[in-house]
Formats: structure tokens, sequence, C-alpha cells
């Protein structure tokens, strides 16, 4: 037994080491360099600062008339939207999927598996986007976002249905409930640990998405946070104590809504994937 102990205590020390190395040594790295002057920053050295600089984010905020609040307006739009499209046919497309056992539901499942793995067709999409007349607008990249993130969300509602019973759908429908009426009052207030994951999860990756915005919705009206960057980063010259400025900013709404959600994120990652 003291054996086991002390094996499980060297793991976590070197699970703990390892988490050090990978998050906090990283994160005072760009702490440190962003309270530096450009030229100490420049230097990407992992030293105290000479003389902190606090106005460096002062001078990201506004930087360009305002622009990263602008940038911050339009990510915000894009997430919330794409997460509430996700939520809405994620969870109602995952409970059909998962109740139904016929040959449709078996190839709708497969074409969800192929939604993984294929890539995104750059040329293709613009083309269509132009002739929707929807280019470079709002619902355009929401619809893109969920498009590109629907597959994910639909397997982590499907994995999560096999864990509500069945019996509690047919009490409803017993009571006179209709298919739409159970699922909204007896099985999607059910669904809250997995639509936690959901929102964390598709929230992190529509908001740090740079690919996506910079390809269909360019502009200097349409900028969003991750590609505020850019304003630092130049062929010359950098200005690494801004941009490391700008990055701790952009991190922050991200990191209250983990907060926020952390506690059900594991149960909705984990739940359905072990029967029995």
């Amino acid at each position: 037994m003291k054996k086991k102990r002390v094996k499980i205590l060297i793991g976590d020390i070197a699970g703990l080491f390892v988490a050090f190395l990978l998050y906090v040594v990283p994160f005072l790295f760009v702490l440190l360099n962003a309270l530096k002057d450009r030229k100490e920053a420049n230097k990407l050295q992992m030293t105290l600062p000479s003389e902190f600089h606090f106005e460096n984010f002062i001078t990201v905020i506004t930087d360009n008339h305002y622009q990263l609040l602008l940038a911050f307006k339009n990510s915000f739009i894009i997430t919330a939207g794409t997460v509430i499209l996700l939520i809405g046919t994620g969870s109602l497309a995952g409970y059909v999927l998962q109740r139904r056992r016929d040959r449709l539901a078996g190839f709708l499942k497969k074409i969800v598996m192929t939604g993984l793995m294929l890539p995104t067709a750059i040329i293709p999409t613009i083309w269509v986007l132009k002739g929707l007349h929807i280019y470079k607008t709002f619902p355009s990249i929401i619809l893109l976002e969920v498009a590109l993130n629907i597959s994910f969300t639909i397997m982590l509602y499907q994995g999560f249905m096999d864990t509500v019973p069945v019996e509690l759908e047919e009490a409803a429908y017993i009571d006179g409930a209709t298919p739409f009426g159970t699922f909204c009052r007896v099985i999607f207030p059910l669904l809250k640990p997995v639509t936690a994951s959901v929102v964390i999860i598709n929230a992190i990756s529509v908001f740090n998405d740079f690919t996506t915005p910079l390809y269909f919705f360019p502009g200097a009206d349409n900028v969003t946070v991750q590609l505020t960057l850019y304003n630092y980063l130049g062929k010359f010259s950098n200005s690494y104590n801004l941009l490391f400025a700008d990055v701790l900013l952009i991190i922050i709404p991200m990191l209250v809504l983990f907060l926020i959600f952390n506690r059900r994120i594991v149960e909705g990652m984990t739940a359905g994937s072990v029967k029995g």
C-alpha cells in the first residue's frame, strides 16, 4: 500500500511539474514581457521588467480609435450567435439520432462523422456566399462557424442522451405531450452538463478562431480580437510588449467563462462514454 501511495504521489508531482511547464511558464513569459517597454520586450527574455509599464494595456485598448473594443463586440456577436444555434440544432439532432435506430439515422450518423474530417473549401464557400449576397456579414460568419462545429456538438449531445432514461419520454407521451414538447420540457433540462461543455468548448473555439474571420469576414469594421494581433507585428519591426498585452486582454473573457462552467465540463464530456 505504501509503495502504491509513493507511486501515486510521484505521478502527481510529475503531472504538476509538466502542467507548470506547459501553462504557468508561458503565461509568466507573456505577462512579464507585456509589462516591459518595446526595446526590452523585443529581446523576448523571461526576466523582470526594469520598469513596469502598465500603460501598455491602455495603449492596446485606445490604438486605432479603440479598435480592440470594436473587435470584442464583433467577436461576442459571432460567438454568442454561433453557440446559441449550436445548442439548438445540436441538441435536437443528437436527441433524434440517438433515439432512432433505423437506416436513415445510421446514414445520418455517418454524415456527422464525415463532417469531423472534411476541410473548409475557401474559394467555393466565398463564391456561394457572394451568390447569396451575405459575404462579409454576421449571418454568414455565424453560419460558417456553426457548420464547422456542428458535428462535434451533435456527437456530444448524442453520447449524453444515452444517460437519459427513455421511460421519461414515455411518461410524457402518456400525459399527452408532443415529441417537441417532450424534448423542451423533459429532455433539454436534463442536458445541462453537456450543454455547459458545448458552451465552453465552442465559445473558446469560435472566439479564438483566426482563419475563418480572416477569409470570410474581412474589413476594418469586421475585425475580431484575434486579428488585432496583426497591429503589433510588422515586416520590419515588432512591438512585442503591446502584442503580449493584447494577448492577455483577449484571454480574459474565455477565462471567466471557463471559471463559470468548469464544474460541469468534465461531467458533460464523459457522460455516455461508458455504458452498462
